[in-house]
């Protein structure tokens, strides 16, 4: 079955198109203090995407687990804080736990005082990365540049639709080995 899902990609036009090119060198590998899963989280905001979707939506607000590298994302029209507060609650909290930490670049939603008090509120330890460690939050944008690959791989002759690929997306990342853990995300889960 792993040899025709490989003789498949290598046929496959979409796959050929917008596959991976590594242009950095190998690095020595640093491990991550992280050992539960769904105690750190790294969230990220992807876009403006620059063609608006048919729902108006041109946002993906998504938070990636630091451990299991399972990943939750929804579309936005316009990134508020509010949103960002209700997703988090949603999403994370009322389906995993309250998290310890949660990283993120220094986005006015991420920095206004209404997140501030939302993460006092349950306990969270609110790390923002700064401009001079950007890879603090590096999970969260490799995260951003997969998902949109995966995205423009699925979306083809509409490419007003990927609003209604996401879910899709979210699938096949999440059942993608990941090289950390060597496991899929589901199965960490």
């Amino acid at each position: 079955m792993v040899k025709d899902a490989v003789d498949y990609a290598r046929r496959c036009h979409a796959c050929q198109i917008h596959a991976n090119l590594m242009h950095q060198s190998l690095k020595h590998l640093h491990p991550s203090a992280i050992s539960l899963p769904f105690k750190t989280w790294g969230m990220d905001i992807v876009g403006p995407i620059f063609l608006l979707s048919i729902k108006g939506d041109h946002f993906i607000l998504a938070i990636t687990d630091y451990f299991s590298k399972w990943a939750e994302a929804v579309l936005l029209r316009e990134v508020k804080t509010r949103n960002v507060i209700k997703f988090i609650k949603h999403y994370i909290i009322y389906r995993y736990r309250v998290p310890r930490r949660i990283v993120h670049d220094n986005g006015p939603q991420f920095v206004s005082n209404a997140f501030i008090k939302f993460c006092g509120k349950f306990r969270i330890e609110d790390v923002s990365s700064t401009a001079y460690n950007l890879t603090a939050n590096e999970l969260a944008k490799v995260f951003n540049k997969t998902i949109l690959k995966i995205l423009s791989k699925l979306v083809r002759t509409n490419k007003r639709d990927w609003d209604d690929k996401l879910g899709k997306a979210l699938w096949a990342y999440r059942t993608t080995v990941r090289m950390p853990t060597g496991q899929p995300p589901y199965s960490v889960y």
